[in-house]
């Protein structure tokens, strides 16, 4: 114990730090009462995966926030943090299991609960998985944010009162369940999205963790103990580099589906623009124009007949130098009736 008894417990701005000992019993499952803490995890863990299966089947928002903060997911993943920082070995496995089963069990619950949901719950069916299907760069800078935000709340307590807010912001438990959804549905390219998603929020809490800990002086408790100081001092190294190869690698496929996004709605924006002229002095308009499987962009339009020329719009297109076989449109006639039966088109 002479390491963590030689932390000063306030910094150089006032702020009061939480013990080593705190940190472990908040992050760690280890002591007496670890049976029952981890009974408590995969209580809570599968309730809040089945909360959260339901308010993503049902479309609700509210649901999936209450399911946030209910699920324990954050716990693991902080652990695996503190033990690589305190170079436990020990539980450095412990919380790494955990933290994969943990995410296994609640895609299974989403998968599970997807087969007694009648329809597909599927990007192109659902806002709540189409959220958490293509993750971008933006994503990787907002659970960066949350990440440092998480850690300095578990290191200062003076602001720990902020985790619930965090447990909402670092979405956890949804794009898991969410992949689940997915993959029932026969989507796995979207249920591979959704991993990459809560993969990413992993990589950002180790890393802003790591650095956190460091500025807080924490990273030095181990290194004041170990007899080999040289030693203990590449394996911090390495730990770093592999936080820091962790994040860079999921940096990649964000910036391809970010590039993606990009590319799919400078494409929407012109094929709106050339329906919408074919269009203009019929009694068609554009319902919704939504990117599909294999690069497609399904057009919906409704009114009624005549139909609008749309080889002229097609020809635009394939002069704009986009593919024009990945342009389906689909025609919807749409009625209304009065009290007294006369009929009006739109």
């Amino acid at each position: 114990m002479t390491g963590y008894g030689a932390l000063v417990r306030h910094t150089r701005w006032g702020a009061k730090l939480n013990t080593v000992e705190y940190m472990r019993s908040a992050a760690l499952f280890e002591g007496a009462t670890v049976r029952s803490q981890y009974t408590r995890f995969w209580l809570l863990l599968i309730l809040a995966s089945a909360i959260a299966t339901a308010g993503i089947v049902a479309n609700s928002t509210a649901t999936v926030i209450g399911a946030m903060i209910v699920a324990p997911l954050m716990r693991p993943i902080q652990g695996t943090m503190l033990a690589t920082v305190l170079g436990d070995r020990r539980q450095l496995a412990r919380s790494i299991g955990l933290m994969i089963a943990g995410a296994t069990a609640a895609m299974g619950v989403g998968f599970l609960l997807g087969l007694i949901v009648v329809q597909e719950v599927t990007a192109q069916t659902n806002d709540q998985i189409a959220a958490r299907v293509s993750p971008g760069v933006v994503d990787l800078f907002a659970a960066l944010a949350t990440g440092a935000v998480g850690s300095i709340a578990l290191v200062r307590s003076d602001i720990s009162d902020t985790l619930p807010g965090v447990a909402i912001a670092i979405s956890l438990v949804p794009p898991l369940c969410a992949a689940g959804l997915a993959l029932e549905s026969g989507e796995p390219g979207q249920a591979i999205g959704a991993v990459l998603l809560f993969v990413t929020n992993v990589a950002a809490i180790l890393a802003t963790g790591a650095v956190i800990m460091a500025v807080y002086g924490y990273s030095k408790l181990r290194l004041l103990e170990s007899e080999d100081q040289e030693a203990e001092r590449r394996r911090r190294v390495k730990a770093y580099v592999t936080m820091a190869a962790l994040v860079l690698l999921v940096s990649g496929p964000l910036a391809y589906s970010t590039a993606k996004a990009i590319e799919d709605r400078s494409r929407m924006a012109t094929i709106t623009d050339y329906v919408e002229q074919v269009t203009a002095d019929t009694r068609w308009s554009i319902v919704s124009i939504t990117p599909r499987e294999e690069d497609t962009i399904h057009v919906l339009l409704k009114g009624t007949e005549p139909l609008p020329d749309m080889d002229v719009a097609y020809e635009r297109m394939a002069d704009a130098g986009i593919d024009a076989e990945k342009v389906v449109v689909e025609f919807i006639p749409s009625h209304t009736f009065d009290i007294d039966g006369e009929r009006d088109s739109f």
